[in-house]
């Protein structure tokens, strides 16, 4: 394989990587928002002691995710920023859709 065929087969999985994890991340965050809300309902509802642990426990479940899943984001937005950097010196990429869209992402995920 060509090393720009290689650049290109690097730009798509990490992009897909990185894509993949921030949706999860976004999920999760939104997860655990819900999930706390429902946890505060059901305490000025007067909830029994072990729904209320439960909901507890699926909070802090949420938070680990979110977590997780912003370490391992981080992880892959830095492999795709080093694979952009590394296609950006091959003059043949430089309108590559993969190239151009992973660009697009990093400009995303850096705000």
């Amino acid at each position: 394989m060509s090393e720009i065929a290689a650049l290109i087969r690097q730009l798509r999985i990490k992009s897909g990587a990185a894509k993949r994890l921030w949706k999860e991340n976004t999920l999760y965050r939104k997860d655990t928002v819900d999930l706390q809300l429902k946890l505060d309902k059901m305490i000025a509802d007067g909830a029994e002691e072990w729904d209320l642990k439960n909901a507890k426990r699926l909070v802090e479940e949420s938070q680990k995710m979110v977590i997780d899943t912003s370490v391992r984001m981080g992880r892959a937005v830095g492999e795709l920023r080093d694979v952009v950097i590394k296609a950006r010196t091959e003059p043949l990429l430089a309108e590559d859709n993969d190239l151009l869209s992973a660009e697009a992402f990093l400009e995303e995920a850096a705000l």
